[in-house]
């Protein structure tokens, strides 16, 4: 059994809070694991009026390139992961969702982080406004479900909450 014996805060940021926990192991010897801490998220797969999936291309700094992936982004605190999935999806794409489905949840990484992604899938779309966070520089593309399983397996979508989105939507469908 593992116990959590002293939790020492090293970094408070405006995305993650880092922490360094001293727990006990099974074997009864001390450890530390350093923890991750973010706020859950919400993705959205959504399709537009001719069957197309609905991207967003944005730059990302960790990795230091242009990734395709699902709008998303990070819920406030206490806040519903399907509101901030609606407010996501307008913010990045100005549509507004007629229609929304909860698809899946995953823990991102849980060998270091606390965050799970709230993967929804968005229907009846009309015509909202934009409403891009201030360092945030998106454009947006469209793919056929086909092409974004090609883009998958060639290589050219990288991002996991894009990945899993697409597939379970797929699974979705077939099962429908």
């Amino acid at each position: 059994m593992y116990k959590r014996i002293k939790r020492e805060d090293i970094f408070k940021g405006r995305i993650i809070d880092v922490k360094v926990d001293t727990v006990i192991l099974p074997n009864g010897r001390e450890a530390e694991r350093e923890v991750v801490f973010h706020n859950d998220a919400s993705a959205i797969v959504a399709e537009d009026e001719q069957g197309r999936l609905i991207f967003v291309r944005q730059y990302r700094h960790p990795i230091e390139k242009e990734i395709i992936e699902i709008p998303a982004g990070i819920c406030e605190p206490g806040e519903d992961p399907k509101v901030c999935a609606l407010r996501e999806l307008e913010e990045e794409t100005s549509y507004k969702a007629g229609k929304i489905e909860h698809l899946t949840s995953f823990q991102t990484s849980a060998g270091f982080s606390n965050e799970v992604i709230h993967i929804y899938l968005c229907s009846e779309l009309t015509k909202g406004s934009y409403n891009f966070d201030e360092d945030e520089f998106l454009t947006d593309c469209r793919y056929s479900l086909e092409e974004a399983v090609n883009m998958i397996f060639s290589g050219k979508i990288t991002d996991s909450k894009t990945i899993i989105g697409i597939l379970c939507y797929k699974e979705y469908l077939r099962k429908r």
